[in-house]
């Protein structure tokens, strides 16, 4: 088990500006021209999800798959970009989809409502990442056997859970999420590496649950690693988020992103 800590200073206007050129375009036209994305209607139990499919062509077959899971408010523009940016570096990444067809909440309190049906149905929310997982192994030009799965905020929680339900994937990474493990759940069904990308000031899931997490891991004798960013609060890779207890963080942003494409090479290679 690796655990970094990583202060991050005051004055991130620099850092910040370089993250948006490079998050939101600062990529070569040419690593960019073979990109093609889709959205994807799939069925789970009988209801209709709409998923989002970015590959970039150049890469040609057997790309490895990265499994994207959205946050409480569902799949937006914000995964689809980062399914982007992932096509970018060669893998052929699927946002999935959560909640249904349709069901994109448009504010905290419908965010709050549909990720909480699935945090009270737990069995619900692995059908639909398993469900997720066989249609991305479907896609044409992918090595079915190399998939990592990553979430942010609800997604990492999502994530986590995968890894407990046991998906024979080779690896988990949760950015800000939540990070309690539920009553009479354990790690013992893991099967893959896990890396947590955290803010070591987020109110939402504070140090304790990092603490405990480690501890459950531990016990468990799953390979994990976290990394920790000093004074950040929660959803620091979101871009634009500036309320309460979330709010972006350039630095930490670029860190972290850092520290999923070192993951995804160690995993893939």
């Amino acid at each position: 088990m690796r655990l970094v800590l990583k202060k991050l200073g005051l004055n991130k206007i620099l850092a910040i500006a370089a993250v948006i050129v490079l998050l939101l375009g600062g990529w070569t036209t040419a690593a960019r021209a073979g990109i093609v994305t889709q959205d994807v209607v799939y069925s789970v139990a009988g209801q209709s999800y709409e998923g989002y499919i970015a590959r970039n062509e150049g890469f040609g077959d057997q790309q490895p798959i990265v499994l994207l899971v959205h946050d409480w408010n569902g799949l937006d523009e914000y995964e689809k970009r980062r399914a982007q940016m992932l096509a970018e570096r060669g893998y052929t990444a699927f946002a999935v989809d959560l909640y249904g067809q349709g069901v994109r909440p448009s504010n905290a309190e419908e965010s709050q409502a549909e990720s909480g049906k699935l945090y009270r149905d737990r069995a619900a929310m692995r059908e639909r990442l398993f469900a997720a997982l066989e249609r991305a192994r479907q896609m044409p030009g992918v090595d079915p056997q190399r998939v990592v799965a990553i979430g942010y905020c609800f997604g990492g929680a999502a994530v986590l859970e995968f890894s407990r339900a046991g998906a024979d994937i080779e690896g988990f990474v949760s950015f800000h999420g939540g990070l309690a493990t539920p009553e009479e759940q354990d790690y013992t069904q893991a099967t893959g590496p896990i890396l947590v990308l955290h803010g070591a000031n987020d109110p939402v899931a504070p140090m304790a649950e990092v603490a405990a997490l480690a501890e459950d891991l531990t016990a468990a004798g799953v390979d994990f690693d976290m990394e920790l960013y000093g004074g950040v609060l929660h959803s620091f890779t979101v871009w634009g988020a500036n309320a309460g207890s979330s709010r972006y963080d350039g630095r930490a942003d670029l860190k972290s992103w850092d520290a999923l494409l070192t993951f995804l090479d160690e995993q893939f290679r």
